[in-house]
């Protein structure tokens, strides 16, 4: 499957050389004359944005924030011919992969897009490990979701039962229950999970 890879440069030439070369190392490209353009598109929620900063219209920084606003989370990689450091520093706080200036190198661009892809692969792993805890998490019964949040806290077996006013045979059964249910392998792994997504 090609990954895809948004290009938003109000540059005709450098959109064409870039889109190009992106091309032949086997991505699809998309390229979008101005942010506006982008925002307007169908497909904006997958894929890696390589977004210049100083447009006509909207600026890159006005995108990325406008992204934000919509929740939509794309790894960005800035290419400008107009960088200074407040505007990295600023790009970068805001989320973004890199702040690379113009003129650069194709090797420096790949690169970056590699390792924008790395990520992005990356969260959407954690997003469908967060799917399959939460659709765990559902399965548990009030009770062994109540026990679960105390697991989290750090509760013993022990001061749990007296604070449930339950035996300690008792709470050992919702625990291996529970156990069961998130499919953790262990203690540490079941706190993994529910960290991981808020639970307790």
């Amino acid at each position: 499957m090609r990954k895809t890879i948004h290009l938003v440069d109000d540059d005709a030439a450098v959109r064409h050389a870039l889109g190009t070369f992106l091309a032949s190392e086997g991505y699809t490209v998309k390229d979008y004359d101005c942010a506006e353009t982008f925002l307007q598109s169908n497909d904006i929620t997958s894929g890696i944005l390589v977004l210049d900063q100083r447009m006509t219209g909207m600026t890159g920084l006005e995108l990325q924030q406008e992204l934000k606003k919509r929740k939509v989370d794309l790894p960005i990689i800035f290419i400008t011919g107009h960088g200074n450091v407040a505007l990295s520093v600023m790009a970068m706080k805001a989320g973004a992969m890199d702040f690379i200036e113009k003129p650069f190198s194709n090797e420096v661009l790949l690169s970056n897009v590699r390792q924008a892809f790395r990520r992005l692969e990356s969260q959407q792993k954690e997003l469908r490990r967060k799917t399959v805890i939460l659709e765990c998490y559902k399965t548990l019964t009030p009770r062994e979701q109540e026990i679960l949040a105390f697991i989290v806290d750090g509760i013993s077996n022990k001061d749990l039962a007296e604070r449930l006013q339950i035996s300690n045979r008792t709470i050992e059964v919702h625990r291996s229950r529970i156990m069961r249910k998130m499919q953790a392998e262990n203690l540490p792994d079941l706190v993994r999970m529910a960290t991981l997504c808020g639970i307790g």
